[in-house]
């Protein structure tokens, strides 16, 4: 077997793991809302919530609601964020939508009597299912893409855009049930949020990540071409040997962690590869818009950069 069709058929095997880990999450999120949140009339966090309510007082398909209301947002992520980005999330939206219609039969059993493990577990559960859904590399729609768009335009963390969004969610519950519903659903946002980032690989939406490779400019070049992050890379030495090696360093979204580990992997299988947490990041396609540069561009960029360097000399 040459070369190119063992690539390919390890990039077909990493296909097939992303969207069976995407389906596998939609159902676990799916099954944590309707056996834990919905019998004991809790919400949960983002348009699920808002959701959930209509289900209470209309008795609306939750499933159903939820592919409505995520057409104009879908529309957005593809005219404002991109194709690669509206693809993953039409994909993520209807798997959960149709999982959550399809085991909406947990609902009538009411597995734990107690509100409180209710909330705890449900969150969990749920959770645990949307982390999944992020290490797959996709995600459900609904306010994460309200999140993404106002962070391109407005500079606004999307945690930030999330949080206020939520806690939008919450207050409507308390206004329309009772304060007991939109506490102990605090405390199921809560604890799905929590569990989400650990089953994601962290704590914040953004990571570092540090690859040494001997192909680090193939790599870099790949994670330029395919995520249109930036890149910066380091010379180094190598402890054992005492020789040379190259280290490339770049920051991505919580999103993009599989992405990139994929790609490293398929240009190299001997990378040395760590993934950590930022606490805060600032600078081009974070706090500041991105600028999008065509390779001809990008060419006439490094032509200038590298004229500029040589008059120095």
């Amino acid at each position: 077997m040459s070369r190119q069709d063992t690539s390919k058929k390890k990039a077909l095997k990493n296909l097939c793991r992303r969207y069976l880990l995407g389906i596998l999450g939609c159902y676990i999120g799916a099954i944590g809302i309707n056996l834990f949140i919905l019998p004991v009339h809790l919400l949960s966090g983002g348009l699920s919530g808002l959701a959930i309510i209509f289900y209470y007082l209309m008795g609306w398909p939750i499933g159903v609601q939820l592919i409505v209301m995520n057409l104009p947002l879908l529309y957005m992520a593809y005219r404002y964020v991109g194709k690669t980005y509206a693809l993953d999330t039409i994909a993520g939206t209807f798997l959960f939508s149709f999982a959550i219609d399809s085991t909406s039969f947990l609902a009538q059993y009411h597995l734990v009597q107690d509100t409180m493990l209710s909330a705890i577990f449900g969150g969990i559960v749920a959770g645990a299912g949307f982390g999944m859904i992020f290490r797959a590399g996709t995600n459900t729609g609904g306010m994460d893409v309200i999140g993404v768009v106002v962070k391109k335009y407005y500079s606004i963390d999307v945690g930030t855009v999330l949080f206020l969004l939520n806690m939008s969610v919450i207050l409507a519950s308390a206004f329309l049930f009772d304060v007991d519903v939109a506490l102990f659903t605090l405390v199921a946002v809560y604890a799905s949020a929590e569990l989400t980032n650990r089953f994601a690989a962290g704590f914040n939406r953004e990571k570092a990540i540090l690859i040494i490779s001997q192909h680090s400019d193939v790599i870099g070049e790949a994670i330029l071409a395919e995520l249109n992050r930036g890149v910066t890379y380091f010379h180094g030495r190598s402890g054992f040997l005492k020789a040379g090696c190259d280290a490339l360093y770049v920051v991505v979204n919580l999103t993009q962690v599989s992405k990139v580990e994929t790609l490293v992997h398929r240009i190299d299988e001997n990378a040395f590869l760590t993934v950590t947490s930022v606490s805060e990041v600032q600078g081009r396609g974070f706090t500041k818009e991105k600028i999008r540069y065509s390779p001809t561009e990008r060419e006439q960029l490094i032509a200038a950069q590298n004229e500029r360097e040589s008059s120095k000399r």
